[in-house]
């Protein structure tokens, strides 16, 4: 590839924006041609981030679709929910690719969407023209797609560590009930009661309990894997740490299978896939071994009283959970190699 494929992210002034300058900074293939910022526009972003200092340069551009267009080819947008709905459709429609990393485009139900996000739904044309790619699921789909909808967090945690089973038929997917752990930049850098270091400081919180927007996506892929629909019972809590998301799955296991048999299954299921690590039997992952990487490491505990089967997952919410992921899915969208520019060894400790 004799020039490098242009790209602008919108957002990114946000921690999604921020994570997908740190890591486009080392894709060889990829020049960040346009960082952008509704509110920021004409100031330079090391004003917000002084970490990127001599890093990017550039100043902010306002958003302008026809004006990304003159630099970019594919755009990010790391928007916060409602915004993307909008601004996408305008940015397809000027000729560019586009990878949303909000939940804008996640759902095609809008009454669904409706439901969970409170916010109108985009445009029903445009919501049929993305690609919902999770790149271990069905990411060989988007080779070639202009327009794809990155997973959430909470769900790349969740459902990398589900699926397998359930497209197995292993576990009766009836019984799941999934318990996440998130870091506090999953909640973005607006400030807010919830996130006071003084309120969030020596304290573990659930939080929107039976009600989080990312319960309808979980179960949008759930159902597909299983062939009927599947509902679930899933508990996000926050806790005193910057990143990382640890899931916790529950579920009755069918058919005689233990924790070696799990392994085995994973470990085919996910063969060539380089950023999901399966543990060895009795080796439990922890949030700090992912953290800044794009892995999702997965882990395997049966228990022969209850018959039920719990799996762990950890990932790094900002990297595997939206950017990494979003990078990943670049990748596959190029047909370029999914791991190019995201081959970072885990932070530790």
């Amino acid at each position: 590839m004799s020039e490098k494929l242009k790209v602008a992210i919108v957002g990114s002034t946000g921690y999604g924006g921020i994570e997908l300058i740190r890591l486009l900074a080392s894709h060889p293939l990829v020049e960040i041609t346009s960082v952008i910022s509704s509110s920021s526009a004409g100031m330079p972003i090391a004003e917000w981030f002084p970490h990127l200092t001599d890093i990017q340069t550039a100043l902010l551009d306002d958003v302008d679709p026809q004006g990304i267009k003159a630099k970019a080819d594919v755009v990010f947008t790391a928007t916060p929910a409602g915004v993307a709905a909008k601004l996408a459709p305008q940015l397809l429609d000027a000729g560019l690719k586009v990878i949303d990393l909000s939940g804008d485009f996640r759902l095609q139900d809008t009454a669904l969407y409706e439901k969970w996000y409170k916010k109108a739904p985009a445009d029903e044309q445009y919501l049929k023209q993305a690609l919902y790619a999770l790149p271990e699921i069905n990411g060989d789909k988007a080779q070639g797609a202009s327009f794809i909808s990155n997973p959430g967090c909470f769900v790349t945690s969740a459902l990398l560590g589900l699926v397998p089973a359930v497209k197995a038929g292993w576990i009766d997917p009836a019984t799941i009930i999934i318990d996440s752990k998130s870091g506090v930049s999953g909640a973005g850098r607006g400030a807010s009661l919830g996130t006071h270091y003084s309120e969030l400081n020596e304290n573990f919180k659930a939080y929107k309990v039976n009600q989080h927007q990312h319960v309808p996506e979980i179960e949008m892929v759930l159902s597909e894997a299983a062939g009927r629909e599947v509902v679930t019972t899933f508990t996000p809590h926050l806790v005193p740490m910057t990143r990382g998301i640890l899931s916790t799955m529950y579920a009755t296991v069918k058919g005689e299978h233990n924790a070696a048999d799990f392994i085995e299954l994973y470990k085919q299921f996910y063969e060539g896939r380089q950023f999901v690590r399966i543990r060895k039997e009795g080796v439990l992952p922890q949030t700090k071994e992912v953290w800044g990487s794009n892995y999702c490491d997965i882990a395997f505990n049966y228990d022969a009283r209850t018959g039920r089967i719990t799996i762990i997952s950890v990932i790094d919410n900002l990297v595997k959970g939206a950017s990494g992921q979003a990078i990943q899915n670049l990748n596959l969208m190029m047909g370029w190699d999914e791991g190019l520019g995201l081959q970072f060894v885990p932070v530790y400790p």
